[in-house]
């Protein structure tokens, strides 16, 4: 049974220099002329969207409406992998269901950069969903990049210097500036936080104060282990000290040393990184992010290697949900 068609979505879009790879065909959607519940779907219909998948790392479904949250829950699940918790999180959700969140909970004047999720550790879902149950009156898409199309266009001596060194994150939670660490652990057990650092290969101290550091060194590419193609994959240019605007970033420094910053990331022996390099790997992924207008019950499916995702600051109410799968470590 054919049970959509391809269609194409209107993108803004720029070339990307020194690559192989076609951004605009980012991303690929499948539309239906009647509105048809994803619950409905067959193995055949998810074995072509994983096809699909492989291929541009983006599938927009529209037409698709979940008629509820639950029902997306299921579509999700429904391609073989348990939901994962939001474990080891970086950004501040809520949990709206078993293994769906709410997205990023920033405020809606801030941007969020492109990033791969949770590629600042060792290990991070290998698949992503993004429910729009209302879109934003302005703003609030969802942009998205291939992270080939990155990794061709990085200059070269910048990705061989992060491939050779490795990157650092360094993590200060709670104290009134970041996530809490019962809330990025799960628990308020001290002695299970420094289990799970362990097990992941995580340093982790207690500072004077009771809060918690953390410093993990991580991959700055990647190889897809089901397509080989290699990828940009790491969040040096979110993580850095410059990713803030100046005038938070000189108010934070008046008040905590700069080993004590929410978070920061260095080269893998924690050596400093310039910002100038910072601002040419934002210039790439400026190059190569498409944008797209949500629409009222659109679904987003990522592979979560081979595509990035961020958010543009909006308008008004917006509800987009997350459920992530296939945790994968190499």
């Amino acid at each position: 049974m054919q049970a959509s068609t391809e269609a194409r979505v209107p993108v803004m879009k720029t070339p990307v220099a020194h690559s192989t790879l076609e951004v605009a065909q980012l991303p690929a959607v499948w539309s239906s002329e009647a509105v048809r519940p994803l619950g409905e779907w067959t193995a055949h219909e998810r074995a072509r969207a994983e096809l699909s998948l492989l291929k541009t790392g983006a599938l927009l479904l529209r037409g698709f409406a979940p008629r509820s949250l639950r029902e997306f829950q299921q579509f999700a699940a429904s391609f073989g992998h348990a939901l994962v918790n939001y474990e080891f999180g970086s950004t501040p959700r809520t949990a709206l269901a078993a293994g769906v969140y709410s997205s990023t909970e920033y405020p809606a004047h801030q941007r969020i950069p492109l990033h791969n999720e949770q590629s600042y550790t060792r290990s991070w879902p290998m698949k992503i969903w993004f429910f729009c149950e209302r879109a934003a009156s302005e703003g609030g898409q969802t942009p998205i990049a291939d992270s080939r199309a990155i990794y061709a266009a990085m200059p070269v001596r910048i990705r061989e210097r992060f491939v050779e060194r490795g990157l650092m994150y360094v993590r200060n939670y709670g104290g009134g500036l970041d996530v809490p660490w019962q809330q990025v652990f799960g628990t308020d057990d001290a002695r299970e936080v420094e289990r799970v650092c362990a097990a992941r290969g995580i340093d982790c101290e207690w500072k004077g104060d009771g809060e918690l550091r953390t410093r993990e060194v991580a991959q700055a590419v990647a190889r897809h282990p089901r397509c080989a193609a290699w990828v940009w994959f790491n969040q040096a240019h979110l993580f850095h000290v410059s990713a803030l605007d100046a005038d938070v970033r000189e108010s934070l420094l008046e008040v905590v040393e700069v080993e004590d910053l929410p978070r920061n990331v260095y080269y893998g022996d924690g050596a400093p990184i310039e910002d100038s390099v910072l601002e040419e790997i934002r210039r790439v992924l400026e190059r190569t992010k498409v944008t797209f207008a949500w629409c009222d019950g659109d679904v987003l499916m990522l592979d979560n290697m081979l595509v990035a995702h961020a958010r543009e600051p909006f308008v008004g109410p917006r509800k987009v949900s997350v459920a992530m799968a296939e945790p994968y470590a190499p």
